[in-house]
């Protein structure tokens, strides 16, 4: 599994001209799965995510994680994560899951998510062509793939 983190002042994202979710201060995720990932790579990257220390203390020192500043999370699919551009210049997907293994592992890692945080978490809407607005806060960008874990 692969996540882009954003921490964000702000982020939304609107489905057919329909808001769906929406938070302020937090972190967009951006989720990518693979076919060889199981519910061990959603358990270390909530994990990881919910304890992650990028925001600020009262030093301005990233100090802080998601759960310590009280922030929200939205989590958007994003198979496009997964793309192998050695070849030519049209991205392969090959490695991204298909959706009958993609999507139970897309709904337990924001259950999960919402489990560590306390608190349900914003979505997009798997498979969905989604309008991602966000505005970086830092910016602080975070790339994690639970393949590097060990």
């Amino acid at each position: 599994m692969r996540v882009v983190l954003q921490r964000v002042a702000e982020a939304s994202v609107t489905i057919n001209h329909r808001v769906n979710a929406v938070i302020e201060k937090g972190i967009l995720i951006l989720f990518g799965i693979e076919d060889e990932d199981g519910e061990e790579d959603v358990e270390w990257l909530c994990n990881k995510i919910v304890k992650m220390r990028i925001f600020n203390d009262e030093d301005q020192v990233m100090n802080l994680s998601l759960k310590d500043v009280g922030g929200d999370a939205i989590v958007v699919s994003q198979f496009t994560l997964h793309a192998s551009t050695k070849k030519g210049n049209r991205p392969s997907y090959i490695k991204a899951a298909r959706p009958e293994i993609a999507i139970p592992l897309y709904e337990k890692f924001i259950e999960v998510l919402e489990e560590k945080l306390g608190k349900k978490v914003g979505t997009g809407e798997f498979g969905a062509d989604m309008k991602v607005s966000l505005l970086n806060d830092g910016p602080v960008t975070i790339l994690m793939d639970s393949k590097n874990k060990s």
